[in-house]
């Protein structure tokens, strides 16, 4: 971030008319004209990220995001009928991290619904085990989580994967001669 920080502090700013003609070739494609845009707004990128720096994502992937925000503003802008590219940019650099960000609680909220229905098959599981006194079918587990057999099935080969992944791990701790490397990354 530091270079970053660095190269938008040092890049000169757009002389008159400057940006005008920028966009203009950008918008044909001009690669030369979109590095420098890019290059003159890098700054406002890095103050949009950091003002969303405790919303889930890093400052330099709320970066990143912002420049293909950026690219878009870039590529968009001829055709919106909007007069302030300045404004346009901001905007378009700000939904992109909005964006990313809802996208990224959207994935942890996922995890943390993964990781939670996994806890539930496991008691679920051991208890129908205690109960019935042998192994339950996915079906009985389905029927106990008022879940589908398919989502069932689809929690029980996650479950089954951590397990394996677990037991390897500690078999490589106890005895790392046991585990076969080849087997443990075609496994992955």
């Amino acid at each position: 971030m530091r270079d970053l920080r660095q190269q938008a502090r040092g890049t000169p700013p757009l002389g008159d008319g400057e940006q005008t003609s920028l966009l203009e070739q950008s918008a044909r494609g001009d690669r030369q004209s979109q590095s420098r845009l890019v290059a003159t707004k890098l700054g406002m990128v890095i103050r949009l990220a950091e003002a969303r720096s405790e919303k889930g994502l890093s400052v330099p992937d709320l970066v990143q995001e912002g420049s293909l925000g950026l690219i878009e503003a870039m590529r968009s802008f001829q055709g919106s009928g909007v007069r302030d590219f300045d404004a346009f940019a901001e905007q378009k650099v700000g939904e992109q991290m909005d964006a990313a960000i809802a996208a990224e609680a959207a994935a942890v909220r996922e995890a943390e619904q993964l990781v939670a229905a996994c806890n539930d098959y496991e008691r679920v599981e051991i208890l129908l085990r205690r109960t019935l006194q042998r192994t339950p079918t996915e079906a009985e587990i389905a029927e106990k989580l008022e879940w589908s057999v398919d989502r069932t099935r689809y929690v029980a080969q996650v479950v089954a994967d951590a397990r394996r992944r677990h037991d390897e791990e500690l078999l490589a701790l106890i005895d790392p001669d046991a585990v076969d490397i080849a087997d443990a990354v075609d496994g992955e």
